[in-house]
């Protein structure tokens, strides 16, 4: 079973830096792609950023600029780096992990973290 643990939400205000952890319980090169989501309420949840195997990274327009994913693969660490902060920001964001293995894709999440952005 693989566990995905986040840390590192809070309260801020708009504009200032929140940095997001995510500690994977196996090597983060058995996944195809790790990133995190967000959801907000009474919103659908949203693929904020994502880095593949190879260590290319993408994010959604909302975030580009702001937000940098990276990872730590001696310590099986994710990040997500969240500068210049906004109030549509605030959301509870999630990390997630995808696998392909015979055919079939899995996919995994951790609990999440809440983000409160303050304006």
């Amino acid at each position: 079973q693989v566990q995905l643990v986040e840390s590192g939400g809070g309260v801020v205000q708009a504009g200032g830096s929140l940095r997001l952890s995510c500690a994977v319980s196996r090597s983060i090169f058995s996944f195809n792609t790790m990133g995190w989501c967000r959801q907000a309420p009474g919103k659908e949840r949203e693929l904020v950023a994502a880095i593949t195997w190879a260590g290319s990274p993408n994010y959604a327009d909302s975030v580009k600029g702001r937000f940098t994913v990276s990872r730590d693969v001696s310590k099986n660490m994710v990040y997500l780096q969240m500068n210049s902060l906004k109030p549509e920001d605030t959301a509870v964001y999630s990390c997630y992990a995808e696998e392909w293995s015979n055919g079939q894709k899995y996919d995994y999440w951790g609990q999440g973290t809440q983000v409160t952005v303050s304006s």
